[in-house]
C-alpha cells in the first residue's frame, strides 16, 4: 500500500501542504497515522479524491468525438520552420508539447495567448513507475 506524506500528496495535486491539511481537518480527505504518528494519506484514497475533484476547462467546441483525453489550455510557445512546427502548451499544472505541420498552425491561428485543445488518441501510451527506496 502506498502511503504519501502531505507534501507529497500536494505536489501530486498541484496544491499547497496547507490546501491538503484543510481537507484532512474537515475529513474531506482521511489519513492514517504513520510509525511517527505522521498524517498520511493512502495512495489509493488519494486517487478517488483527486478523480472526484477533477475539473478540467470547458471545452467549447461542439464536436462529438472519441478521444477522451482532451486538454483545455493556452498556448505558450511556438517555434516553426518552413514545414514543421512546435506547439507548446499549459493545460491546468501540465504542459503540452506537438509537432505539426507549419501550414495547420497557421490555418488554426495558433500564437502564444491562443485559447486550444490538446486532443490525444494514443494507442501506445507509456506509464512510468518510481523505484522503490
Amino acid at each position: 500500500m502506498t502511503q504519501l506524506r502531505i507534501s507529497e500528496a500536494a505536489e501530486l495535486l498541484g496544491v499547497s501542504d496547507d490546501t491538503v491539511r484543510r481537507w484532512l481537518d474537515s475529513g474531506a480527505l482521511s489519513h492514517e497515522l504513520d510509525a511517527s504518528h505522521r498524517k498520511v494519506i493512502d495512495g489509493r484514497v488519494l486517487a478517488e479524491f483527486a478523480r472526484a475533484q477533477a475539473s478540467p476547462a470547458r471545452d467549447r467546441s461542439a464536436v462529438g468525438r472519441s478521444a477522451r483525453n482532451r486538454f483545455v489550455g493556452l498556448v505558450t510557445d511556438v517555434v516553426s520552420d518552413k514545414v514543421v512546427s512546435q506547439v507548446e502548451m499549459v493545460c491546468g499544472p501540465f504542459r503540452v508539447v506537438s509537432l505539426m505541420s507549419t501550414e495547420a498552425v497557421q490555418e488554426l491561428g495558433l500564437v502564444p495567448g491562443s485559447l486550444a485543445v490538446a486532443v490525444i488518441k494514443a494507442t501506445n501510451v507509456i506509464i512510468e513507475t518510481p523505484h522503490a527506496s
